[in-house]
């Protein structure tokens, strides 16, 4: 049997939202991503992809068809890296109400990066390799 090693040329996560209001302001507010699509079903929105650079996120509301109260977010930690000023985009989520767990700072490894938490429990890291 021959193997063929997958050669993907983009990923991008999609995520599920109990509040898609709320995670679109946390996401496109806060953070900075564009709406570049959206999908609405009987005149309700229910997806959008978003885009920040060259990196797109996935956004959809969740149905509750697994139960209003499942977990989410739970051992997903979204990394996203930039060569902009992290001081600067730190202050921008802060003035759209955004709590950060922590403030621009180097990590041990090297780089600089803030960290927080979606309203769903998803957390993100803006990391600056410089």
């Amino acid at each position: 049997m021959t193997t063929i090693a997958l050669n993907a040329t983009a990923t991008f996560p999609s995520i599920t939202a109990s509040d898609l209001t709320k995670s679109l302001h946390f996401y496109v507010d806060g953070l900075g991503f564009e709406v570049v699509d959206r999908h609405e079903e009987n005149g309700v929105l229910r997806f959008a992809m978003l885009k920040a650079g060259t990196v797109l996120l996935g956004v959809g509301q969740d149905d509750f068809a697994k139960g209003r109260d499942r977990v989410k977010g739970v051992g997903l930690r979204t990394w996203i890296q930039t060569d902009q000023d992290l001081v600067a985009l730190a202050a921008r989520a802060k003035a759209a109400g955004l709590k950060l767990d922590a403030d621009p700072a180097p990590l041990e490894w090297g780089p600089m990066a803030f960290a927080l938490v979606d309203p769903d429990g998803f957390m993100v890291t803006i990391s600056n390799p410089r």
